[in-house]
Order: C-alpha cells, then sequence, then structure tokens
C-alpha cells in the first residue's frame, strides 16, 4: 500500500515536471522552433485542428518559420489564425508557402520573459508540493486504518519529501537553462 502511495506520487510528479517542459518550450527565444506553434489550431471545414494536421512546418532558416499548407485555400485562415493568437507573430504568405519571421527579442522583452518563466516554474513546484500533500495525507490515513505502522508512515512520510525534492531540484535546473537561453543574445 505504501509502495502504491509513493509510486503514485512520483508519476503524478513526472507529468508536471513534462508538463512544465512543454510550457517552457513554448517560450520563444529569438530562435525559431516549430513547436512553439504545437498548441494552434485552425477551422478546417468547421473542425478545430492542430496545425500540423494541415500543413507542414519547417524551419527556413534560424529565425523563420515555414508552414506549406495542404490545401491552397486554409493559406489565409492558417495566416489569420497565427496573427490573432496570442505569439504576437505576423506570418506572411508568399505563393504557396506562409513564412512566419521570429521578431529579435528586446531585453525589456526578455525581461518579461523571464518573469513568466519564473512564474510557470512556480507552478509546477506548487504542483509538486501539493502531490506530497496528498500523499503524506493518504499515509496518514493508512495510519488511522490501522494498515501499516507508525515507523513505516514515517520512513514512507521521509521518502516522499526526498522524491519532492528531487523533482523541486529538476525543476530549478530546467528554470536556470531557459533562464540562461532567454538572456543568450
Amino acid at each position: 500500500m505504501i509502495a502504491d502511495v509513493k509510486k503514485t506520487a512520483e508519476q503524478k510528479m513526472q507529468k508536471s515536471l513534462e508538463a512544465l517542459k512543454t510550457d517552457l518550450g513554448k517560450v520563444r527565444t529569438g530562435r525559431a522552433h516549430t513547436g512553439i506553434l504545437d498548441h494552434i489550431t485552425v477551422d478546417y471545414y468547421g473542425t478545430q485542428m492542430p496545425l500540423n494536421q494541415v500543413a507542414n512546418l519547417t524551419l527556413i532558416d534560424a529565425r523563420t518559420i515555414g508552414i506549406a499548407p495542404w490545401e491552397k485555400k486554409m493559406a489565409a485562415v492558417i495566416e489569420k489564425t497565427i496573427r490573432d493568437s496570442d505569439l504576437g507573430l505576423n506570418p506572411a504568405t508568399q505563393g504557396d508557402l506562409i513564412r512566419v519571421p521570429m521578431p529579435a527579442l528586446t531585453e525589456e522583452r526578455r525581461r518579461e520573459l523571464i518573469k513568466v518563466v519564473k512564474g510557470e516554474a512556480e507552478n509546477a513546484k506548487v504542483a509538486v508540493r501539493n502531490l506530497r500533500r496528498d500523499a503524506n495525507h493518504q499515509l496518514k490515513d493508512l495510519l488511522k486504518k490501522k494498515t501499516v505502522s507508525e515507523d513505516d508512515e514515517r520512513r514512507a512520510q521521509d521518502e516522499v519529501q526526498k522524491l519532492t525534492d528531487k523533482f523541486i531540484a529538476e525543476i530549478d535546473k530546467l528554470l536556470a537553462t531557459k533562464e540562461t537561453d532567454l538572456l543568450a543574445v
């Protein structure tokens, strides 16, 4: 039973870490990468479809993403959707290809992005701590039901704390890497 509680907590903490990695991937640095368009969906015959399911996404150069729609008439819809998104990008259609240039980041914008990244990291830490609290609560319930001894419950709580420390250190490492990435000119 204790092993189940620890295993569940570890799996959920790992999911929180993966979610943070995904969120940090969306925060763009000065370089282009197709991942920043992953969450964009376009209206495709009345259905919202992910962008990568209606077009090919490629990198033209270090600062430009190329989008080649599979149907010509989708170009205008894709361009409008990207322009209206919260990414602050300004796509331009050239024939069959939509070019999405990445604007250079100003120092002020870099500082704002670092604040956003720190907020995301803090949210991930809170999620991990909440999972620790839930796991400890489950362990206390097992103790109340007298299915585990006090010593076992205490040891399990210590192990859950070590897990929490490990994941928080991992989050800090991701944050430091992303900050360095954002500050690099």
